[in-house]
């Protein structure tokens, strides 16, 4: 055999054998999706995940096999998730659900590729840096605690003369603390009173509940929070029963009832975070793929919702809006 054709001939094969040998392996690769949230309140974001696998030419149940692990916004629970998932010998680790999901998987392994969605990755210790990962974790940056200022300037906006808005805030998840300061700079500024009230557990939210009828406030403002995501239902029935204004993180939270939302579309983060994983399922390095930003940001209303609790949002407001949940 000429040297030439011999060469050629160890090229193809060389780029052969890793299609052959994928297409020959008994079982697929094992995703393990662990969230602080519940399967009950995050369907759309599963569709948008598989969707994002999909792009990658991976589909669960064919050439791609996914374990579930759920904290139900119990964020105690996510090391021993974590840990469970690394038992299992999971090819990746999807970790969502905010930050305390992808500190909890980082800390059990630093082989394992993990593909996070959360706040700031810098500031929680994920990356050392957005452009260049380094270690075994990327993901998404999800904009959310990061537009509270926004949030409660759209709300005064609508109610300029409500004596209190209460806001509802979870200490237990990290980035509230920036929300937090963010607000009370932010209605110093336009001069809105606040009252703040912490709820981390079931019984903290019904005390929460109770002070915020009992101090009469006129409007609520929700800092984002899986715990609050899985007490989504909870928290819109008490607002329509109240018949309070209530402003929210996430579009869900209007698709299932509440007046207005202004934050990242969690579909395109977590379409992302699926194309994420499909890329290292395919050979990518973590390292090597760049933290990506959650980018597009929405403005969700339902005139439904406030005619029920006798408001109508002006024109103006409406033609601002991306979507109007009729």
């Amino acid at each position: 055999m000429r040297r030439r054709e011999f060469i050629a001939l160890v090229g193809r094969t060389a780029v052969a054998w890793p299609l052959a040998a994928r297409a020959q392996q008994s079982t697929p690769p094992l995703i393990g999706f662990m969230s602080s949230r519940s399967p009950e309140d995050s369907q759309s974001v599963l569709a948008a995940f598989r969707k994002g696998l999909s792009e990658g030419g991976l589909v669960e149940g064919k050439n791609v096999v996914m374990e579930f692990r759920w904290a139900r916004g119990d964020f105690g629970r996510l090391p021993s998730l974590a840990t469970e998932l690394v038992s299992k010998r999971v090819a990746v680790i999807v970790a969502a659900g905010g930050d305390p999901s992808g500190l909890a998987a980082k800390a059990v392994t630093s082989t394992i590729p993990i593909v996070f969605a959360g706040a700031d990755p810098i500031k929680s210790g994920l990356v050392a840096r957005l452009n260049r990962p380094e270690g075994n974790a990327t993901g998404v940056y999800i904009l959310a605690n990061a537009l509270e200022s926004k949030r409660l300037g759209l709300l005064h906006e609508l109610f300029p003369n409500a004596a209190l808005f209460g806001v509802l805030l979870d200490p237990k998840f990290p980035p509230t603390t920036l929300g937090a300061s963010e607000l009370r700079g932010a209605a110093t500024t336009i001069g809105q009173p606040l009252t703040f009230l912490n709820a981390s557990t079931d019984g903290e939210l019904d005390d929460a509940f109770a002070a915020l009828r009992q101090q009469r406030v006129t409007a609520i403002l929700l800092e984002g929070s899986p715990f609050f995501d899985t007490r989504r239902d909870r928290i819109i029935t008490f607002a329509a029963q109240q018949k309070l204004p209530a402003m929210y993180h996430f579009r869900e939270y209007v698709t299932d009832g509440g007046l207005m939302s202004y934050g990242p579309s969690l579909g395109e983060a977590y379409r992302e975070v699926g194309v994420y994983a499909a890329r290292i399922l395919n050979g990518a390095r973590p390292a090597d793929l760049p933290v990506v930003g959650s980018t597009k940001l929405e403005l969700v209303i339902n005139p439904k919702t406030a005619k029920s609790i006798g408001f109508e949002f002006p024109p103006t407001f409406i033609a601002r809006a991306d979507e109007v949940i009729e």
